[in-house]
């Protein structure tokens, strides 16, 4: 049989990984000009901007990691993992800490760890198993809610942090994973009247500053110098920036702090007010091209499980993005979602390289098992 002489590294998406890197690249100065720019302090390794550059490092280190290793395994530890991140939740509420209010952070020392972040792409893995085991059986309700109880029940711990931001992306997720594996559409109409019919019990169950951000969403001017501070000055700031931007380090709404958690949640004001329309633009652009090679990846998966994975990391990517474009714009409710890639956070951006590099090593599989069903073989 012939040989390939090509290393196996050399089928990795180089694109998406390049693209990747620029956007977290564009993430690091817009969080060096939202944080420190204007105070012109030289860079120590406790400032935001350098340990946003060493959380990169790892979470590109991880992402090599999890591209050599065969996502089949996950498969095969799946009870560990699942029962892993639930500990992890639970331990939260015992030595977590609480910053405004909410308990998600386990402080390392080195850094603060949210387990909730590693937990969007363990319930992938694991779901993605089930729903790939059960797969001609996705469109009864049994299976359905079996496959449920393994996101239900780490949503209700994340929920109970606070965290219904993340609450909502793991929920979507699992939903968007539900849909691919199966589900019918008579089936998704269903649960979207069940969630309806449920609305009000949920909503007497939100915190009252839970509540206050969505009132505030519906009326905007409700409570401008409290609830709707952030988003209206999110707003003035992208609207500020204009065609081409104030340049870098040069926005008023950021540089001068009226504008705050800028190096989170509304990052994305500061690129709108720094580098204007066009800045943004290429910005969203870069989320469509690696969006566009992760769906890559889902359509080319040899299996269901690996399927699954990928529709998974596509499905978190794209809402994540989508939900905190929409808090900057002020077209969605704030609910504390980090724009990927971009906004300061470890647990985050490594987390995201991870789940990454999980797509990479399918991809790597797909060309290796495509090779040898045609007789050659990796060097």
């Amino acid at each position: 049989m012939d040989r390939i002489s090509r290393p196996r590294f050399l089928f990795f998406d180089f694109w998406l990984l390049g693209a990747t890197l620029l956007l977290t690249a564009i993430g690091i100065a817009m969080i060096y000009s939202a944080t420190e720019c204007i105070t012109g302090e030289p860079l120590d390794w406790a400032s935001p901007t350098v340990r946003q550059a060493l959380y990169a490092g790892v979470g590109i280190a991880g992402m090599f990691i999890a591209a050599a290793l065969d996502y089949r395994l996950y498969a095969s530890l799946r009870w560990i993992l699942w029962f892993g991140i639930l500990a992890l939740l639970v331990i939260v509420f015992f030595i977590g800490q609480v910053t405004l209010g909410a308990q998600r952070w386990i402080d390392l020392r080195v850094f603060l760890f949210q387990p909730s972040e590693l937990c969007k792409l363990i319930l992938i893995l694991v779901t993605a198993k089930y729903m790939a085991d059960h797969a001609s059986e996705m469109t009864r309700w049994r299976h359905l809610a079996i496959a449920f109880i393994f996101a239900a029940i780490p949503m209700g711990l994340v929920y109970l942090q606070p965290d219904l931001g993340t609450t909502i992306v793991i929920g979507a997720t699992w939903g968007v994973m539900a849909l691919a594996a199966g589900m019918r559409l008579r089936d998704v109409l269903i649960v979207i009247a069940i969630c309806v019919v449920f609305a009000p019990l949920l909503w007497t169950n939100l915190r009252p500053y839970q509540q206050e951000r969505v009132l505030t969403f519906v009326d905007p001017g409700r409570d401008p110098l409290g609830s709707g501070y952030n988003v209206t000055q999110a707003r003035i700031a992208i609207g500020s920036g204009g065609v081409w931007g104030a340049g870098f380090c040069g926005g008023p709404q950021s540089q001068l702090r009226f504008l705050r958690i800028r190096q989170t949640d509304f990052i994305f004001s500061v690129i709108g007010e720094e580098l204007g329309f066009f800045g943004g633009v290429f910005v969203i652009a870069l989320y469509g091209f690696i969006l566009f090679r992760l769906i890559r990846v889902a359509m080319l998966a040899r299996d269901q499980y690996s399927k699954l994975i990928a529709v998974g990391v596509v499905a978190v990517l794209f809402i994540q993005t989508f939900v905190n474009l929409g808090m900057n714009l002020g077209l969605m409710p704030v609910v504390g979602i980090p724009l990927p890639f971009v906004s300061s956070g470890g647990s985050s951006l490594i987390t995201l390289f991870a789940a990454q590099g999980v797509a990479q090593s399918i991809l790597l599989r797909h060309r290796e098992l495509q090779l040898e069903g045609s007789g050659r073989k990796y060097q």
